[in-house]
Order: structure tokens, then C-alpha cells, then sequence
């Protein structure tokens, strides 16, 4: 008799800790499952080619001939997000909105064509640039990244952009800087990445009243990124 009873109050019991324990472990296991899908992809500034639904990351540079911040969010199978940069030399302001999205997967391997749109104003100083362009200027940036995860913390980065301004003010000024090149993004823990990337191209703009001049154009950016979910 005894024993009837202590399995009629034990059976409950345990009945009861497995129903309290099960969603602890049920969420348990998702956390692992987005960390783990987190650090496959990691990146942040420029890797990966397009964030995943739900990934935000923020991230900052350094280099030649600017500087400059931005924001990244995957959602509904784009990444969207928004830069600034500040270029040093020229005195140039440019905000824009950006959106990727990944076209092609392949193992290692993604691709994403991407759009960035956006105002950029420029003081016109020609302490650096005697042939610097003064005015506001629509930007129109089509570009496309591809990744490669090349090892378990270092994904390899390829660009091509062409960024190109028209002159708002004042009109009949205009530039187009297509540009190609590549580098690295490194994973250094606790959702930190380093970025490296060069690029090369050609500088070609026109001045008010003036003819369509070429030079080489150039960019080197060093960057430091956070994957904050």
C-alpha cells in the first residue's frame, strides 16, 4: 500500500518537471541553432553577400579616400540598410540607402547584386583635388558582392560598383567611378569582424561648361564590424 502511494504522488510530480524542464530545453536548443548559423555566416562589413532574415549588423571604416559608417538588416530575403561616408580629401558628404539580395549560392560561394541611392554634397575644396566638383549631386550606386568562405574565420570579398552622381546644383556636372577589387573579412569572436579591401578603377567626370576628363580612381577601406543579432 505504501508503495501505491508513493508512485500515485511521484508519477505527477515528474510529470510536472518534465513539462517545466522541455521548453527550457526546446529554446536551449534554438539559441544553439542561431549561433551556429550566425558564426557559419559570419560578417558584418562587407561578408556576408547578403545578411539572413533577422541578422543586423552595424560597422565603421577607415581609409583612403574616406571614411564612413553603416547599418546592415536581413529581412523577407533582402538586406537592407544605410551608409554614410565622409570623404576627407574632396570634403564630400554622401548618405544613401542601400538593398542587397543574394542571387546565387554555392557552397562557399554567394553572390548578391546590391543598390545603394542617395545625396551627396560636396564643398568643392581643391586643397587636394584642383579639378574637385562643387554642388549637391544625386548618387545612384549599382554594385554586385561575392563571398567565399575560405576557411572557418576568413571569408574572401569581391567588388564591383559604379557609383555615379548628377549634378543637382548646379545641373550639367557629373561623375562615374566604376570600381573592381577585393580583400578579406576575418572573424575574431564575440560577433567582431576586421575587414580589408582594395579596389581600382578609372575617375570619369565632367565640369560645368567644361569636357569629360578620365583618371585613375582608387579605394582602400579597413573596417571593424558587429553582428548584433
Amino acid at each position: 500500500m505504501t508503495r501505491l502511494m508513493l508512485v500515485c504522488v511521484l508519477t505527477p510530480l515528474m510529470a510536472a518537471a518534465q513539462e517545466t524542464t522541455a521548453p527550457a530545453t526546446t529554446e536551449t536548443t534554438a539559441e544553439a541553432v542561431r549561433l551556429e548559423a550566425k558564426r557559419e555566416n559570419f560578417g558584418a562589413v562587407v561578408a556576408p553577400a547578403a545578411l539572413p532574415d533577422g541578422a543586423t549588423a552595424v560597422s565603421g571604416w577607415v581609409g583612403v579616400p574616406e571614411v564612413g559608417a553603416a547599418y546592415r538588416q536581413g529581412t523577407g530575403g533582402w538586406e537592407v540598410g544605410a551608409r554614410a561616408r565622409f570623404d576627407y580629401l574632396r570634403l564630400a558628404v554622401t548618405a544613401e540607402g542601400v538593398a542587397r539580395r543574394q542571387v546565387w549560392t554555392s557552397g562557399a560561394w554567394a553572390v548578391a547584386p546590391e543598390l545603394g541611392l542617395g545625396v551627396t554634397g560636396n564643398t568643392g575644396s581643391r586643397y587636394f583635388d584642383e579639378q574637385n566638383l562643387e554642388g549637391w549631386f544625386l548618387r545612384v550606386n549599382p554594385a554586385v558582392v561575392a563571398s567565399w568562405k575560405v576557411a572557418e574565420t576568413v571569408t574572401a570579398v569581391g567588388l564591383v560598383e559604379v557609383p555615379y552622381e548628377l549634378g543637382l546644383s548646379p545641373a550639367g556636372t557629373w561623375r562615374v567611378k566604376p570600381m573592381a577589387g577585393g580583400g578579406a573579412e576575418i572573424y575574431l569572436g564575440e560577433d567582431l569582424s576586421l575587414s580589408a579591401v582594395g579596389e581600382l578603377g578609372v575617375d570619369v567626370f565632367k565640369e560645368l561648361r567644361g569636357v569629360t576628363q578620365t583618371r585613375l580612381g582608387y579605394g582602400v577601406r579597413l573596417g571593424l564590424g558587429v553582428r548584433l543579432f
